[in-house]
């Protein structure tokens, strides 16, 4: 089996499906967003926004039958199950792990083409086209607007946190509790962890924070 390897699955990566040939090339697309601005008097200058998520795409066949020449392995699925696979995925209209050993393309994709045909002089084979483009997950929180009511904003979904944290942290000029739950921890709304577990070094005031005190943080 050749080390470089085009698998997608499904995001809990129960169900897969290992690209039968390594498809000859794969495209990627990365770009930012840009905004070009009138001034009076000045001319037209170029805000430059955002990266935009990145775009993949590539071709290949699944063949009816084996041939070592080109195969990455042998029990290959029916080429029309394989087919009928990725549309029943798209369908359930959730990412999907595009996953390319030996490179750094990996990750979850949203599968925006999908195109596949039969050609004549091979029966039985299905040609195939797919786009697809990385995922970003969001969530909605409903945050206090200080009373004027509450609104929902929408957020970046937190991935968990592997990183063990320290047992302490010693505060430097500018920090904030935020600042370094957000160091310690990776989430600066675990805050008020952090005061609880210093509120007799701290005091009443969670804001006034002394250079160089010795902060424990929580597990």
């Amino acid at each position: 089996m050749a080390e470089l390897q085009f698998w997608l699955k499904t995001a809990d990566e129960k169900e897969w499906l290992q690209l039968p040939v390594n498809p000859e090339q794969v495209s990627v697309k990365s770009s930012y967003g840009y905004e070009d601005v009138q001034v009076t008097q000045l001319g037209e200058y170029t805000i430059i926004g955002e990266p935009s998520l990145k775009e993949y795409s590539f071709g290949s066949f699944f063949p009816r039958d084996y041939h070592p020449g080109y195969c990455e392995y042998e029990n290959l699925p029916p080429p029309w199950e394989a087919v009928e696979r990725i549309e029943l995925w798209m369908a359930t209209r959730k990412p999907i792990r595009l996953d390319i050993t030996g490179t750094a393309i990996k990750g979850l994709t949203t599968i925006r083409s999908f195109q596949y045909s039969e050609r004549a002089g091979n029966p039985g084979d299905v040609y195939y086209e797919l786009e697809l483009k990385a995922y970003k997950s969001v969530e909605f929180r409903e945050v206090d607007t200080s009373g004027s009511g509450k609104a929902m904003v929408i957020a970046e979904e937190k991935r968990p946190e592997l990183r063990t944290p320290p047992a302490s942290y010693i505060v430097v000029p500018g920090d904030t509790l935020w600042k370094i739950a957000q160091r310690t921890l990776g989430n600066g709304d675990r805050w008020r962890e952090v005061y609880t577990a210093n509120q007799a070094a701290i005091g009443k005031d969670p804001n006034r924070l002394i250079p160089g005190q010795k902060l424990v943080i929580p597990a």
